[in-house]
């Protein structure tokens, strides 16, 4: 395009009338020939044309303003909707009955046991936007690898029970156990979705609210991978996830939007009830969220589709040849909105058609004509469209945004109130006038007593629901765990990880991405593999595995890298294997938990190995691992730089001392924090077994260090590899044991991790006050505490039988291990003191609590007061306390090491 200016025609000398009819001529000349080609050639002719005349505006100079908004009113008009499939009536009395049962089934509940809870809101606004998707779009089990995976908006989980109902899925029974999960009678219904209450009917846990979005994004990701990398056949899956407008205020919710965009993702439909209400009120009450959210996603690349209005304004829209209505809808704010809904026709006649021009519109129409303007969402014509538009979209995630009605149809009391998300009750008037709504065949007295309604399994009704789905694949929701498991690599796989390093310096790190090296070579598991990290592979020392696995990207490389050539070359590919997914550990854990999930969803069992900076694993995605463990994930989850005195230099919000206590409360999550490349070897054939082979619903969190340190071989005193291997599974085994038996002051040192130099050292410090010290193993306080537990809960429930003992209690007791007790950890002393208790005496502990420092480890290790000098004070401070030195003894080891007794503790610095 030649930059030339476009000819101008003179305008000078008119005033300022002539200058507006002249404008106005010219608009209608545009306009005619604009309508043309809208004739002659067709909608796309017209978009291309208006494209090109955009960038030669541009181009010229022409001060055009990007608008993010279309205008408020729906994206697919009447005339390209297409027809109804279904059987709209019978759809209608399905999704009256199902609305019946949702809220009898609240109301019994709360009737039962006041104040239990459950939400009538959320599903009156959602019913249609389900109902239509679960008789034309949703595809189950029986559709193969075209399966749809579905995130339900989790308040709305009595509809979706309600309809299993109808389908003879759940009995009354169990309907009545809603919210009761303890009945000895039988199963409950968990209030939200919960896979690990419900294992063969939820999927997805989803009420937490902002992980839903999240996860659906990174599923849909997850599908593709697995489709480039042929462990899944290509198809033509969907991942639908309904959200709530107000949960979009959650950073999660729209956090990896761009990035859905980016990677292409048109498996993805969100689906946005926008009922314009939160849990205390309005969204945006004085705006328009539904404006607001396109702006968003079209600005993020995604293909947008609003359904504000329904057919009803169609009528006006057809005769408002001046765009009056449309000019009035830009004037709406979402509170104004809302009374519209809440107080009906009188209302919207008084405040909405405001003008003369505006009354004459609806000139004849009776307030009850009004009330039947409605919002889009409660039209199945206009959410068909928009379904049926997303599904065949190609090139981008769509997110689909109906306009809906908090407690569409619960009256007065809960219908676009801010009170509409606590409402849990409803009065008997309100019930009838619910039952009289919704046609449905039932007494006063029926009414009175919220009996259910289903007209049986031979009924149009039912047999229609149940045939709908049948040609979609089964019922929904469904989990169904069926996969191959994996032939796994035996203990001959780990043994040179047994035999130690040698001379070679390797910290576990290093051993850790050894160990998933071999294991991505092996024939059998290899494919299987899947290393994730957020954007730290060099820091982990996974960067040699770029070039031979590859970096995922749909992509694939169009770009010649800058070490191109050299042997760490970066490497992006279609079907690579290793998922760098930047600066975002949520964006890391979702991809983990598609992953970590697969074996469920796609009867794949992919292992994920999420390796990440410990401090920035389950102190900032603790939400996200237990949704995991909700889910029954499985697959490891590595805390690389893990310790508070590894990470020297980094400071404060860099070293780890707590996620071994946070991990800990993830009752489904082992953890451990091993000291040696052998034990990590161990724990990851056990972890492979149990959950791959084994089948047993449990995930790994497991703490790797930067610390290079000669890796020792497994122990080789007369004990088999195999009792060693036990007591590393189990929490613990005796390391070294003291060659002096005869000493008269003894001590079990406890270690783990990166704790473990400083106890060995104190072992040989301790010599010099006369005391024989063994050094014990810990790799997870938390097996040891919780089978301790285990054996204490056993025992209480067993008065009259012969005491268990704990595994702990037996490795620890006076007579296998004499001497005082002392525990080293580069953790909070927490997670060792737990054990306190369970022991036949004291177990004296030292930790890192405290805030970070940036310094070096020996520095570090002395302010958290946990090197080996504090250790051995420690040790003769027990000593003290159980009588058998004198306390000189200790004040000498005090001033031996140059410890100054009156420096504040660390937890004060």
């Amino acid at each position: 395009m030649t930059k030339q200016p476009p000819n101008r025609s003179p305008r000078q000398g008119l005033n300022a009338g002539d200058r507006e009819q002249l404008n106005a001529v010219e608009t209608q000349e545009w306009l005619d020939s604009l309508a043309y080609v809208f004739a002659d050639a067709g909608d796309n002719r017209a978009a291309q044309l208006l494209e090109d005349l955009d960038h030669y505006a541009y181009f010229h100079g022409a001060p055009i303003t990007f608008k993010q908004n279309t205008p408020y009113i729906n994206t697919i008009d009447v005339e390209h909707q297409p027809a109804y499939p279904g059987d709209a009536e019978l759809e209608r009395k399905i999704r009256n009955i199902i609305r019946w049962n949702a809220v009898a089934m609240v109301i019994r509940a709360n009737k039962a046991s006041d104040g239990i809870g459950g939400h009538l809101s959320t599903y009156a606004s959602a019913a249609e936007l389900l109902e239509v998707g679960f008789n034309h779009f949703f595809r189950g089990a029986g559709a193969g690898q075209d399966r749809d995976l579905i995130f339900y908006q989790g308040h709305a989980s009595p509809g979706v029970y309600a309809r299993s109902f109808l389908e003879g899925r759940f009995d009354e029974a169990r309907m009545n156990r809603f919210r009761r999960e303890l009945s000895p009678e039988g199963p409950g219904l968990s209030s939200y979705p919960h896979p690990w209450l419900m294992p063969d009917y939820w999927e997805f846990p989803t009420v937490s609210m902002g992980l839903g979005p999240l996860q659906a994004i990174y599923q849909a990701r997850f599908i593709k991978y697995l489709e480039n990398r042929s462990l899944k056949p290509k198809g033509d899956a969907k991942v639908w996830a309904f959200l709530g407008d107000g949960e979009m205020d959650e950073p999660q919710s729209i956090g990896a939007i761009r990035f859905a965009a980016y990677e292409n993702l048109d498996n993805l439909i969100f689906v946005l009830n926008a009922n314009l209400q939160r849990l205390d009120g309005p969204v945006r009450a004085n705006s328009k969220v539904i404006q607001e959210f396109e702006a968003l996603f079209r600005g993020a690349g995604w293909n947008v589709i609003k359904v504000i209005w329904d057919g009803k304004w169609d009528e006006l829209l057809q005769k408002d040849y001046n765009g009056l209505i449309v000019k009035r809808f830009e004037l709406l704010v979402d509170g104004e909105s809302q009374r519209y809904a809440a107080f009906g026709g009188k209302e919207l006649r008084e405040k909405f058609f405001n003008t003369p021009e505006l009354r004459a519109l609806i000139d004849g129409w009776s307030d009850a004509d009004l009330e039947l303007l409605n919002r889009g969402g409660h039209d199945i014509n206009k959410i068909y469209a928009a379904y049926a538009s997303a599904v065949k979209h190609k090139g981008s995630p769509t997110i689909i945004i109906p306009r809906t009605v908090k407690g569409y149809g619960l009256g007065e009391s809960a219908q676009a109130r801010n009170v509409a998300h606590q409402v849990k009750k409803l009065d008997f008037t309100t019930m009838k006038n619910l039952r009289d709504l919704l046609e449905l065949p039932l007494t006063d007295d029926q009414v009175e007593h919220l009996e259910y309604y289903n007209p049986g399994e031979g009924s149009p009704e039912v047999k229609y629901a149940l045939e709908r789905r049948a040609a979609l694949g089964g019922t929904i929701p469904a989990r169904k765990v069926e996969y191959p498991h994996p032939t796994v690599p035996n203990g001959e796989f780990y043994e040179e990880f047994a035999k130690g390093s040698g001379e070679r310096t390797v910290s576990t790190t290093m051993a850790a991405v050894n160990i998933i090296s071999k294991l991505l070579r092996d024939k059998q598991l290899g494919k299987y593999i899947v290393p994730i990290v957020p954007d730290e592979a060099r820091t982990f020392g996974m960067d040699a595995l770029v070039p031979r696995i590859g970096i995922y990207s749909p992509r694939g490389q169009t770009y010649t890298p800058v070490d191109s050539g050299s042997l760490m070359a970066y490497k992006e590919s279609v079907d690579g294997q290793m998922l760098e997914e930047g600066i975002t550990e949520d964006g890391a854990m979702a991809s983990w938990i598609a992953a970590g999930t697969a074996y469920a969803n796609h009867g794949v069992p992919t292992i994920p190995f999420f390796v990440f900076y410990s401090m920035f694993g389950m102190q900032r995605v603790g939400d996200l691992v237990w949704a995991a463990a909700d889910q029954r994930a499985r697959g490891f989850l590595l805390g690389a730089t893990a310790g508070r005195t590894t990470l020297a230099g980094e400071g404060l919000q860099h070293q780890d001392g707590n996620s071994l206590l946070q991990a800990y409360v993830v009752p489904n999550l082992k953890v451990y924090d091993p000291a040696f490349a052998y034990e990590l070897a161990v724990i990851f054939e056990h972890g492979i077994q149990r959950m791959y082979v084994d089948g047993i619903d449990e995930f790994y969190y497991v703490t790797i260090d930067n610390e290079n340190e000669i890796q020792p071989p497994m122990p080789d005193d007369g004990r088999t590899h195999e009792e060693i291997r036990e007591g590393i599974v189990r929490g613990m085994y005796r390391f070294q044991a003291s060659e002096n038996k005869d000493a008269g002051l003894r001590a079990q040192l406890l270690a783990s991790g990166p704790a473990m130099g400083a106890a060995q050292e104190a072992v040989k410090l301790l010599e010099g006050y006369g005391v024989a010290a063994d050094l014990w193993s810990v790799t997870s306080y938390k097996e040891l505490h919780q089978q301790a537990l285990l054996t204490q809960r056993r025992n209480m429930l067993h008065p009259t039988e012969e005491p268990e003992v704990s595994y702990l209690a037996a490795q620890l007791s006076a007579e296998n291990a004499p001497g005082v007790l002392v525990s080293v950890s580069d953790y909070v002393k927490l997670g060792a003191d737990g054990l306190n208790g369970h022991l036949d005496r004291k177990l004296w502990t030292l930790g890192t609590d405290g805030f970070g420092r940036s310094e070096a480890r020996e520095e570090l290790r002395d302010f958290f007061e946990v090197d080996a000098r504090h250790v051995v004070v420690a040790v003769l401070y027990a000593l003290l306390r159980d009588g058998q030195v004198k306390g000189d003894v200790v004040a000498k080891a005090i001033a031996d090491f140059g410890i100054d007794p009156e420096r504040a503790a660390p937890v004060l610095r």
